[in-house]
């Protein structure tokens, strides 16, 4: 269900070059407010020009211009969707469902390969474009890609730049050499182009100390900040009880943590990483004391539900963090825990896995206003007069 720029849904629907067009969709969305559902994009067409006379609902569309041709836009009309995480330096690894701590150790194996890095990267900002996305959150872990998309014209967003370091007695070094690969990069930045962020990995692959240090220094300096947590059932296990396959993962790897007695949300709170205000990634195992912490903090948690799904994480609590006001974003993952980097597919999973729970326009709104919210940038608005072009059409 690849997006592509309304005018050239319309273009080849219609045969004419001048008039006006309706663009009917399940549900429409123009930044403004809520998405609508049945609703409608009025566009006005001349040679050379498509602009938004209005967005309405379709039956006031077709009152208000009762000659206009009508085209079918599918599922959504919206401005530009965002993947809000990827990991585009693992474009090249085999989709690889199954347990989650088992699925970390073929990442690990995949990466010790020598098969992560910036070809991968570039066959993953490949698929992304052909998807219709060109605003996204990656996870670096190598300095060439992060030049690499910091280069690109064609993308926005932001690249975060990924932080494992476990044993509290390295956490100086770690630190150091982290604020020297930043600043590094910091100095490639161009104005609209993709930003430079931070990824502390997970809370059980960062000592307590340096994701303290790594959040506070985020907050200072302004740095979008992402991290990894309440991902799986085996993470709550390891926090509140110190057992299970990743707490036996990490001890085998030498990496042991002990049980910290709450929830993986609630150590982020305790640690003063919440008050930085992070993206959380995947976010699975929540209560609503969890969801509270995030509210308070304007934390924003990126849905993957086909990585989910593929790595038996469990079942995401839309309705816990719709109850408790936290935003919601959508994310690909992985190409090694999903089968493609298209967003649409994962609102229409989500869509499918929530039922009832879920309705369209509120998916509608988390893959593009979530989204831009989960990289710190503004969502964009499609007023009247716009270029159609700033709207794409799904499916």
């Amino acid at each position: 269900m690849a997006v592509r720029p309304l005018p050239e849904v319309i273009g080849g629907a219609v045969d004419r070059s001048y008039g006006r067009v309706v663009a009917r969709a399940m549900v429409v969305y123009d930044g403004l407010g809520l998405p609508r559902e049945d609703g409608a994009v009025t566009v006005q067409l001349a040679p050379g020009v498509a602009s938004v006379v209005r967005t309405s609902a379709m039956a006031e569309a077709r009152s208000t211009y009762p000659d206009a041709a009508v085209v079918d836009c599918g599922f959504a009309v919206s401005p530009p969707i965002v993947n809000a995480h990827t990991h585009l330096d693992l474009s090249t690894m085999p989709h690889t469902p199954g347990p989650y701590v088992g699925f970390i150790g073929a990442v690990i194996a995949h990466s010790r390969s020598g098969a992560r890095g910036l070809a991968a990267a570039k066959l993953g900002v490949a698929e992304l474009k052909a998807s219709g996305a060109r605003v996204i959150g990656d996870i670096v872990t190598d300095p060439a890609t992060m030049e690499y998309l910091l280069g690109q014209d064609e993308l926005s967003g932001v690249a975060y730049w990924e932080v494992i370091a476990p044993r509290a007695e390295d956490a100086d070094a770690a630190f150091a050499a982290t604020l020297e690969a930043l600043a590094r990069f910091r100095a490639l930045e161009r104005p609209g182009g993709v930003r430079v962020g931070l990824s502390p990995h997970t809370p059980h692959t960062v000592s307590a100390p340096l994701l303290a240090r790594l959040a506070a220094y985020a907050a200072a300096e302004g740095l979008p900040l992402a991290v990894h947590v309440a991902e799986s059932p085996a993470e709550l296990e390891l926090h509140l009880r110190g057992t299970g396959a990743l707490a036996e993962s990490l001890a085998q790897a030498g990496f042991g943590m002990a049980a910290t007695g709450v929830s993986p949300v609630r150590y982020l709170h305790d640690l003063g990483v919440l008050a930085a205000g992070p993206t959380l990634i995947h976010g699975v195992h929540v209560d609503d004391d969890d969801a509270r912490l995030l509210a308070r903090a304007g934390a924003v948690v990126v849905h993957c539900p086909r990585s989910n799904a593929a790595l038996a994480c469990g079942a995401f609590p839309w309705t816990t963090y719709a109850k408790h006001g936290v935003e919601v974003a959508f994310g690909t993952d992985s190409r090694g825990s999903s089968p493609d980097l298209d967003v649409t597919r994962e609102v229409a999973a989500a869509l499918a896995v929530q039922g009832a729970k879920l309705n369209p326009r509120a998916a509608l709104r988390a893959a593009v206003k979530g989204g831009y919210k989960a990289l710190g940038m503004l969502p964009p608005r499609v007023v009247r007069g716009a270029s159609a072009a700033d709207l794409v059409a799904w499916g």
